[in-house]
């Protein structure tokens, strides 16, 4: 409600429009009507799915989860017969500065292909242009030149416009996450919910990592949902035990370092019978990702045999996480924002996949490690 006025003001000074600031919508002559709304909690997703349009907009596709994205088309479905008698097209817009090539958009616009699956799109569904800051006008000379001196990973992305590929030295490199992606999990032995709460009380900051994930009779580590959110306590901690209680859950993990009598008081109060596990960092989030990234690699003998399977999987493609996950690198994470959803993945994988002998071990030197393995001996 802010840039509308001065967009009308600047692009069509000669409309006239009514403006309602309780319900945040725009009237204009023809009884067209534009909503604003926000995707950022889940009250103002609720308000913006109670209705349907025919133009859907998202700005900063970047900042919005793929899932709410997928709510949001199902809302895209007014029927509109325009003036001459043909029907109104329905469209959708997205803009972004371009992140990893992992990301959904990438994989629809740019590939063409669905981001859970790889299948193709139909033909002619998807289109996509690059806008840069070179091609606007309006920009001034210096703010430009600003923009040349960024390190080159900043100045591909925001003044080149260019998707990229994951961060050199990344621990989870795109296409290995893509070859051990499955469509469906095996029968499940254990199953836990993962949370990395944060800070925030719903209305900004970071948001709250929550992850499901279960192994299988084989072993292996499946990832079958990403429930992060921006909520308060109370929605975070419902979020999590509806999580528990769908997925007929093991156990619920929870990061404490952001104080764990409230962490825990807060999933106690959504559901006082939740089987709860606090966990503390005492490490670097990557020192603590790297034996977890492990679990997505093949191991090979000299002569380029398997001699062991990677042992972590996705249930699907979820891109969000797998963009934070691409950032990670052994010298510490490189994406913006906090890992939130791949801290809460690695809490998880940790739980399934890592004994309590193996956590405390891993940290050692290898020296070490291979004394404590000959002393067993």
């Amino acid at each position: 409600m802010d840039t509308w006025p001065t967009m009308m003001r600047l692009a069509f000074p000669g409309v006239p429009y009514t403006p309602n600031k309780a319900d945040q919508f725009v009237v204009l002559p023809n009884g067209s009507e534009v909503w604003f709304g926000g995707l950022d909690d889940k009250e103002r997703v609720e308000k913006i799915l109670g209705k349907e349009y025919a133009t859907i907009y998202p700005n900063e596709t970047s900042q919005i989860a793929y899932e709410t994205i997928l709510t949001l088309r199902t809302r895209l479905a007014q029927n509109i017969t325009k003036v001459n008698g043909h029907r109104l097209p329905l469209k959708a817009y997205y803009d972004l500065n371009p992140v990893g090539r992992s990301h959904w958009t990438h994989r629809e616009f740019v590939e063409g292909v669905r981001p859970d699956n790889g299948l193709p799109l139909p033909s002619g569904t998807r289109a996509w242009v690059q806008m840069n800051p070179a091609d606007n006008p309006n920009l001034p000379p210096e703010y430009l030149e600003e923009l040349e001196t960024l390190p080159e990973r900043q100045r591909q992305r925001f003044l080149d416009g260019k998707y990229l590929a994951e961060v050199p030295g990344t621990l989870w490199p795109i296409e290995r996450m893509d070859a051990t992606r499955v469509e469906k999990a095996p029968e499940l032995t254990r199953i836990v919910v993962a949370v990395d709460p944060s800070g925030s009380d719903g209305a900004g900051g970071d948001s709250q990592g929550i992850i499901v994930a279960g192994k299988g009779v084989d072993g292996h580590a499946y990832i079958l949902e990403d429930l992060t959110c921006r909520l308060s306590p109370a929605g975070w901690g419902r979020r999590a035990v509806e999580a528990y209680g769908r997925w007929k859950a093991d156990l619920i993990v929870a990061e404490a370092n952001y104080g764990g009598a409230m962490v825990e008081s807060t999933i106690r109060t959504a559901d006082q019978n939740a089987k709860v596990k606090l966990v503390k960092a005492s490490r670097g989030k990557h020192v603590r990702a790297e034996p977890i990234a492990a679990l997505y690699e093949e191991q090979a003998d000299d002569r380029g045999e398997i001699i062991r399977p990677a042992r972590a999987h996705h249930v699907g493609a979820f891109s969000d996480l797998e963009d934070q996950m691409a950032a990670f690198t052994t010298e510490g994470y490189q994406g913006a924002g906090s890992p939130d959803r791949a801290d809460a993945l690695v809490w998880a994988l940790t739980e399934l996949m890592l004994g309590e002998e193996t956590t405390a071990q891993m940290f050692l030197s290898k020296s070490v490690r291979q004394k404590l393995k000959g002393n067993r001996a």
